[in-house]
This record gives C-alpha cells, structure tokens and sequence, in this order.
C-alpha cells in the first residue's frame, strides 16, 4: 500500500524522490519521509500528515545528495506519526530503509535483536529490517567473502529471515554508491535513465524521468550503482534481465485543468470505452461471419469444454465480477460465482473441472486477489492434477503481478488512474466482462447472430451516451449534491444486472464523502432495511427500463411511502419514471442489459460533487490507498 522511491545518479537526489512521492500519495498519506547520504551522513527528514509536511521541511534544508529513498506511508503496524513513519534507521544512524508490506514474524525478529542489545523507537514492522541488516552486516565485514558487496549481501542474508509480503530499498553512509533493494510478494520497479537509476513501487514515478523499466521477481534483489544495475536471487545467483520500454505520456498523469483526479478520470470514460471497443471489436466482422466479433486472444484450452467460471476479486473490482456473473450466465449460459479473494482464500469451493477462475484488480498488485489466484493453481496442481488451473486477469496493468501469474490477461486499456476511489478503471472492468461474455456467447451459439450483433451496435453507442451523461447531467447533479451535504445516510437501490451498480454507488459515496452509505436489491427493502427509511435518509434507485423495470418503481414507491427523498437514474422520457422520483437524473434509452455502464456515471459525479461540497480530500480519502498489497 506504501509507495517507495530511491534515486542515484548525478542529481540532486531529494527534488526527484518528493516528486516521485507525489506520485505515489495514492498508495498511502499518513505519514512521508527521505533519507540521503552526502559527504559520508545520511540525513533522514520524516513528517507526519501529507507529504505537504515533508515538503516544508525539506525547503528549509538544502541537501545536494545524488542518493536518497523517500517513502509515503499508509499505516498497518503503528499509528501514523512521526515516530513511526519511514525510512528507519539502525542504532548508528547510518543505515534507512523503506518498506511497503508487512513482515509477519517481526515479533520473533524483534525479542531476537533486543536480546541482541538493539533498541526499537517505533511500533512499526519495518524498524526490524535496518536493525536486522546491520546485524548482518557486522558479520559480513568480520567474515570478508566472494560477493559483489557487503551491503548487498546483509540485505540479502536479512530478506532471507524475512517472512510475509514486502518490497524494502536500503542506503548506507558507508556505502555512498549503492541503493540495495529487494522484493518478495509487493511491487517495486527500477528505472534505467542515462547515468542514473530510480526505483519505486509504481510506474507514475518514474514515467517523468524514464520509461526504460524492469519489474522485480518475487524472491529478486537488486543492487543499483552509478555505472549500473545488478540483479540477483535471494540465494545469491546472478540473473540476466534486460528493461522494457513503457509507452504512457507523462501528460496522462496530470490533471489537464480538472479540479481533482477523479473528476478528470471520470470525463475520461468516454475515452477508455472507445479504447477498449477499437482494440478487441473486429471491425470486419458481420451476423454471416464464421469468425467471433470480438478478438480477445484466448487460448483455445483456455475454453475448451468450458462448464464454469469463478471470479475472485475486491472492492470495487468485485463489484465488477457481480455485473460480470450476470453477463456470463445470460449471455453465454456458463454457471458463475463471485467470490471476495480474502474469503475465498480460505474457504474455496470444491475444485471443479473445466473451470476458469478469473481475477479482477485494477493495478494487478492486489495482495488478496494474487494470493487467491496463487491457492488456486497450486491446490489444483496438488490435489487434482488432471483438473489443470485455468486462470485469466483483468487488469488495468499486464506488466504488474498479475500478468505473471495468470495464463491470459484481458488489458482495460485504461490509462493510468490517480484518484484512490475507481471510476474509468471500473467501466473498462465492465467492458472486459461484456467483451469475454459476447467471446464465450459466440463459441458456445447461445445466441442468434442478430443479438450478437444487436449487443455490439449498443457497445459502440456507449462513447456518445457517457459524453452526452457528462454534457448535460453534471451542472444538475452538482446542484442537487449541495443538498446533501449535511446528511448522514444513504440508500441505494437496484434489481437484476444494475443490483451490483447499486453497491458500486454506494461504495463511492462512502469511500470519498464518509457518509454511511448502502446498496440493496430493491425487491429485498422491504425485508428489513425499509426500517431504517425516513425523511433524513435519500434513497437512489436506478430504474433502467426491462425485465425489472416495473418491479423498482413499485419499491421506490414503498420508500416514499416512508418519506424517502427519492432520487431516480432512468432514462429520458420515462413519464411514470418521472413521476415516481422527487429528482430525476435522466440517462439516454439503453437495452436493460448494457445499461451498468451509463447508470454507474451520475453516481460517479453525485458522490463526487458530495465530497467535494464537504471540502473532503476526493483524490485522497482517509484510511484510503489506491493499491492494496497487504492482506
């Protein structure tokens, strides 16, 4: 969740690793800190709060150092104050590290060290790992051996007594010219500039400086000097890597005039449809063709006798799978079940045969989803071999994890999202679902050629539908949000494939405005939380006219019948729609089946125009980070 940066080359090292931070901040904004090494110190400056606070300090020094890690932290072991933000050092002063993760046996590491003499200031995991290295160390110099360096190999003897999820980069006063850094189950990334080196634990920070980049491996550690970058495992053996080049434009990173992120991110949707319709629609294709419409790659034993699909995944993204289940099951008749990853973790369902597991996460680095994509196939390989795993990833980022791990990754070819709460990467999850359920449609003839062809003219619609969503609803929706900015409860209701966009709006509104919000099937209101329904309490209902569109108006009927403001997302022109709903937030006409994608962007803007009427931090919720890589 941490985000971590090093930097050594010819310039001044503390200006790139505060931008490199403010890259990051998605990743957590407890607390922020740097440490460099400069004529033979190590300066460490730590603030708590935003890196703002870490900026303002280090405009009062002038620090020339060509070597520093810096690193923003979102809080697991250790309230989020000074004492306990990163990096931290060793007992003399002249060792930091920086870590994202969590080290699970640092109790027993912890006694091991004091009954060593070594003395602990934070209440943080991480304060082992400087502690245990100079440890290390000690025994390194007294012990002269073979390897490329001391430091080097204290890191690497220290990472070996490590256990849990962890990515760390380390600094030593006594070794000016190295940042030693190391990975196991967390993401970090070098970049390769023209006589210096950066590493971090997400692209964005380094996208401003270089785009020549090499992920490291779990069990990988690398050791960065002014003439180069060496690679090695834990155990020591030298590896032959070579960077790739990544092709995002560092203006994607910005907010091009936008007040926040999410805004920007949100007006891009049109965008990241079009994106994802021009890369996977075959453009020749027609009802006659004996070639599918959409081009997804898939290996053929991917789905060869395909009988059943299980998607695992959080948050937002499994609020995604739910949509996905319902499109999978009506379009292609294959049986699906959503599973969050943490539970499915440990209570999996019997192993079946002929069954893709699919994994849904945004930045391919969520901890939970990794981990339950990773018992999948190795409980498969062990118990039941001839039930071979087949594994598929949705995910904004084939370079992360998650493309390592899986047999095939569906790329959202979203673009790079800042803001913590998901909007466009949510939509482009959407979109991967309706591609993969029209694929799996069309290998198995569950339907005619002319609905095929029906659901593909409606996709391309989408673009202009978002646009003319964003065109004509935000002023309105932005008006009608400053009525609620006092209000302390919310509703959301839906029925069908827009039950799951329900939750979705739900989820927004809690994430950025921190109002207690909550999402329902509308047919289940009246089982219990009708109770908690008054004049205090809104309720949204998406009514998309189709199978269940008769049925939600007669549920937001019983919430107005209890004095619940009512606040419809239905399309233009739906006069028994319109008088239902004290507000209306109209949408263009759309089959019931492709309409999550336009009922999900007026609760987007609602939640937003909520947050931002509070004067909330929208790109930059409390307790809040973009990637969750711990468990």
């Amino acid at each position: 969740m941490c985000g971590i940066v090093g930097y050594i080359g010819p310039q001044a090292a503390s200006g790139i690793l505060l931008e490199g931070l403010r890259k990051l901040e998605y990743r957590g904004y407890d607390s922020a800190g740097i440490a460099t090494v400069w004529e033979g110190e190590l300066e460490c400056v730590r603030a708590k709060g935003k890196l703002i606070n870490l900026q303002e300090k280090l405009e009062r020094l002038h620090i020339p150092a060509q070597l520093g890690i810096g690193h923003t932290r979102w809080a697991t072991h250790g309230k989020p104050e000074e004492y306990n933000a990163h990096p931290h050092r060793d007992p003399s002063g002249r060792l930091a590290v920086v870590q994202n993760g969590i080290i699970e046996n640092y109790r027993e590491l912890r006694e091991e060290l004091k009954q060593k003499g070594y003395q602990f200031r934070s209440d943080t995991d991480t304060e082992v790992i400087p502690h245990l290295i100079a440890d290390w160390l000690k025994m390194v110099k007294s012990q002269p051996g073979n390897y490329p360096s001391p430091l080097l190999e204290a890191v690497r003897q220290s990472v070996n007594q490590l256990e849990g999820a962890f990515a760390i980069a380390v600094i030593s006063a006594d070794y000016p010219d190295e940042l030693v850094i190391a990975r196991q189950q967390a993401p970090l990334v070098i970049g390769f500039g023209q006589g210096e080196f950066f590493c971090a634990s997400d692209t964005p920070a380094l996208i401003p400086y270089t785009r020549a980049v090499l992920p490291l491996e779990n069990g990988e550690l690398a050791r960065l000097t002014p003439t180069g970058v060496e690679v090695y495992l834990f155990n020591g053996d030298r590896l032959r890597k070579a960077p790739r080049t990544l092709n995002w434009n560092p203006v994607l990173v910005e907010k091009q005039g936008f007040k926040h992120y999410m805004l920007k991110e949100i007006y891009e949707q049109p965008g990241v449809v079009r994106a994802c319709l021009e890369f996977y629609l075959r453009e020749d294709w027609h009802p006659e063709a004996e070639f599918s419409p959409v081009n997804l790659n898939l290996a053929p034993e991917l789905t060869a006798h395909l009988e059943q699909v299980q998607i695992v995944a959080c948050g937002t993204s499994w609020h995604a799978g739910l949509v996905g289940k319902y499109l999978l099951e009506q379009l292609a008749g294959i049986p699906t079940a959503v599973q969050y990853a943490s539970e499915f973790r440990y209570a999996p369902p019997p192993l079946t045969a002929h069954t893709i597991t699919i994994g849904v996460t945004q930045s391919g680095e969520t901890a939970d989803t990794l981990a339950a994509l990773e018992m999948e196939q190795q409980r498969r390989a062990n118990l039941a071999p001839d039930l071979q795993a087949r594994l598929i990833g949705i995910t904004n980022r084939p370079e992360s994890s998650l493309g390592n791990l899986v047999d095939q990754i569906i790329d959202t070819h979203a673009g790079i999202e800042i803001g913590v709460a998901a909007t466009k990467t949510f939509v482009a999850q959407l979109m991967a679902f309706y591609l993969l359920a029209i694929e799996l449609a069309f290998q198995r003839q569950t339907l005619s050629r002319l609905r095929l062809a029906e659901l593909i003219n409606g996709l391309r619609q989408l673009p202009a539908q978002i646009e003319m969503i964003l065109e004509s609803q935000e002023r309105y929706i932005e008006a009608l949000s400053h009525e609620f900015a006092e209000t302390q409860d919310f509703i959301f209701l839906g029925r069908g494939i827009n039950f799951p966009i329900a939750l979705e709006g739900a989820l927004k509104l809690k994430e950025i405005s921190y109002i207690h919000a909550e999402g329902y099937p509308a047919g289940e209101m009246k089982h219990g939380p009708i109770a908690l329904l008054d004049a205090k309490v809104p309720v949204v209902a998406i009514a998309m006219p189709g199978s269940v569109f008769e049925k939600v108006l007669s549920n937001a009927q019983e919430a107005r019948a209890r004095d619940a403001r009512l606040i419809g997302v239905t399309p233009i022109d739906e006069d028994e729609a319109a008088h239902t709903f004290d507000n209306v937030i109209p949408v263009p006409q759309i089959e019931e089946m492709l309409s999550p994608i336009l009922a999900v962007i007026p609760l987007q803007i609602l939640a937003y125009h909520i947050a931002a009427r509070r004067g909330l931090d929208v790109d930059q919720p409390r307790n809040l980070a973009k990637s969750v890589t711990v468990e």
